[in-house]
C-alpha cells in the first residue's frame, strides 16, 4: 500500500469518526456528564479521529523525509512548518494531541466540561485538517 492509499483510508477512517461525533453534538454537558456510555463512545471516537489525524502526519513526514517529532504535539506543527497544512491552523490543531494524550493516559481526570467545548467548538477541525490533507493527496503523484 502506497502513502496515498494509507492517507486516503486514514482519512475514511476519521470522517466516520467524526461524522458519530457531529451526530451526537446535541447533547448537553449534563448528559455527557450523566451517560457513561455515551461519554467513554464520544471518548474514543475523539481518540480515534485524532489519532487517525496524527498517524496520517507521520505517514507524510516519513515520505517527505522531515525532521522525526518529538511528541503528537510536533506532529502537526511539522506539517505546518513544511506547508502541508497552514501554520496558523497547525498551531490551533496540535492541541488535540493534548485531548489525546488525556484521554489516553489520563482517562480517569477526563474533564467533562473540556470534552463538551472541544465537540462543541472544536470538532470542525477535524474536518478541516481533512479538507488540507485531501488538497495535499491532489498534489501528490
Amino acid at each position: 500500500m502506497d502513502e496515498k492509499e494509507k492517507i486516503s483510508r486514514k482519512l475514511r477512517n476519521m470522517k466516520r469518526y467524526v461524522d458519530f461525533l457531529r451526530s451526537r453534538r446535541s447533547i448537553t454537558s449534563e448528559e455527557l456528564e450523566e451517560n457513561y456510555e455515551l461519554r467513554s463512545a464520544i471518548e474514543r471516537n475523539f481518540q480515534l479521529a485524532i489519532e487517525s489525524a496524527l498517524d496520517i502526519g507521520e505517514i507524510i513526514i516519513s515520505a517527505k523525509g522531515f525532521e522525526k517529532p518529538e511528541d503528537y504535539r510536533s506532529v502537526i506543527l511539522i506539517l505546518g512548518k513544511h506547508q502541508i497544512i497552514p501554520a496558523d491552523f497547525a498551531e490551533r490543531f496540535a492541541r488535540a494531541a493534548g485531548l489525546r494524550n488525556i484521554l489516553v493516559h489520563m482517562y480517569e481526570d477526563v474533564d467533562v466540561d473540556r470534552l463538551y467545548d472541544y465537540l462543541q467548538n472544536n470538532l470542525e477541525d477535524l474536518s478541516e485538517f481533512a479538507r488540507f490533507i485531501a488538497r495535499y493527496l491532489e498534489k501528490v503523484k
